[in-house]
Order: structure tokens, then C-alpha cells, then sequence
């Protein structure tokens, strides 16, 4: 009898674990794209990519029951590969912008980001108003498709004011400073302390070019999924999550 009881423990026992095992196998996954080359929202570290957007997306995950993959691409293809539905949402420094809300959804802001002027100590170009004046013209490097190429492109190539010089990388348009082939960079505040920091002979500008609000893209079909996200991160907001994770990357002066 002892014998039965101990054997039908064994086999429940096992049953339990095959279950949770079986939980755990069909967790769904969660696809994020991003271009890890945005310091400190995203960038790699150890062989993973890690970063604000990173640790946001993967309490986001934990929080609705999901397993986040992110997947590491060229900036440009990043909304079009959630508006395709390659990826469920993209996290990249993304801005809001009337364009992009044409292609997918927008979350809730959960950052506010800068968008500054890089140039060489010495340069004529002392704030944002130089780029305006009469008869100015100068060459300006951007990130391919990001908002400071946007922005440059509609308030100053369009008109006549400079030509833009786009770049896979923010890296290549600060080595493109560098080496004079353009007169300064427009790229976000954070990613610009960086790359400051590791070019000696290089400025950021006192004047601000442009002020955005960043969120997550999510594709336009997936409501359910979207207003799960959108849920999350206003959860996440409200207990100081969100502020925990941007403080830990982002020091206060």
C-alpha cells in the first residue's frame, strides 16, 4: 500500500511539473525591433542590447505575460517592419510624429527627447539661430530617417538652408565631423553626451534644435496587443518604474 501511495505521489508530482514546463514552453513571444546604436536608449553591451528601451520593453513583457526578442536593424527599417507586422512594436528613441501615426500606433510618451547640435570647438556656428540666417549654408549630418534628419530636412534643406548628409550610424556623422566632410551633426541630446565624450575637440551646442516625445510603435492591426502595451507602460509610469530605468542611464546634472 505504502508502496501505491508513493508511486502515485511520484506520477502527480510529475504531472505538476509537466505542466508548469508546458506553461513555461508556450509563453508567446514579444518581437521588438530596434536600432541598437542610440546611447543609453539602446546600444550593446556584453554581447546583448541593453539601454532604457531595452529594460522598458522587457518589464513591459514581464508584465503582461509575454517573452521579449529584440531584434537589431537599420533605423529606417524599423517602422516599416511593425507597420508590415514583421515585429510587434519597435522602441528605438522613436518621436511621434504626424507621418509615423500614419504608418502605426503610438503608445503613451514615456521620455522627452532633445534633438542638439554637434560641432567642433571653434566653429562659426555658436546656436541653433546660425542655421537660419540670410544667405547661410551649411552641410549638416543626421542619422538616416531619424527625426533630427526630419526636422533638418523640412526646416533647412527644403529651404535652401544647408544640405544633409545621411549616415547609417550617428557614429559615422560624428567621424564625418570630424574629419570635416560636415559642419555639424543634429542628433538627440543623450547619444550626443556620448559621443562628445569620446571626440575630443567636439561641442554641443547651448541652444536646443528641436523638443520630442518618444513612445513605443505598435502595428495599426494589433489593438489587442497595443492596448496591453499601452497599459503596461502607464502601470509602469505611475509606480516609477519608468523613471527608475531613464535615472539609472540618464544622470541629473
Amino acid at each position: 500500500m505504502k508502496k501505491t501511495v508513493r508511486t502515485l505521489i511520484i506520477i502527480l508530482a510529475l504531472a505538476m511539473l509537466l505542466t508548469v514546463a508546458s506553461a513555461c514552453a508556450k509563453k508567446e513571444l514579444l518581437t521588438m525591433a530596434t536600432n541598437a546604436a542610440f546611447p543609453p536608449y539602446e546600444f550593446h553591451s556584453g554581447g546583448k542590447i541593453v539601454g532604457i528601451d531595452a529594460e522598458i520593453a522587457e518589464a513591459i513583457a514581464k508584465k503582461i505575460g509575454m517573452e521579449l526578442s529584440i531584434e537589431d536593424i537599420e533605423f529606417d527599417s524599423v517602422i516599416p517592419s511593425v507597420e508590415t507586422g514583421k515585429y510587434h512594436m519597435a522602441m528605438a528613441g522613436l518621436t511621434v510624429t504626424d507621418e509615423r501615426k500614419l504608418q502605426v500606433n503610438f503608445t503613451t510618451s514615456y521620455a522627452t527627447g532633445v534633438q542638439v547640435i554637434i560641432v567642433p570647438e571653434g566653429s562659426s556656428i555658436t546656436s541653433v539661430d546660425d542655421l537660419f540666417e540670410d544667405g547661410a549654408f551649411h552641410l549638416i549630418g543626421v542619422q538616416l530617417a531619424t527625426t533630427g534628419d526630419l526636422y533638418s530636412t523640412w526646416d533647412l534643406e527644403d529651404e535652401g538652408l544647408a544640405s544633409i548628409e545621411r549616415f547609417d550610424k550617428g557614429a559615422d556623422a560624428v567621424m564625418a565631423l570630424n574629419t570635416g566632410k560636415v559642419d555639424c551633426v543634429i542628433i538627440d541630446n543623450e547619444p550626443a553626451k556620448v559621443f562628445v565624450s569620446q571626440n575630443a575637440g567636439l561641442k554641443i551646442l547651448d541652444t536646443e534644435f528641436a523638443v520630442e516625445d518618444y513612445a513605443i510603435a505598435v502595428n495599426k492591426n494589433n489593438t489587442e496587443l497595443f492596448e496591453k502595451i499601452d497599459k503596461a507602460l502607464k502601470e509602469l509610469i505611475a509606480d516609477g518604474t519608468v523613471k527608475r530605468i531613464v535615472d539609472k542611464y540618464i544622470k541629473v546634472n
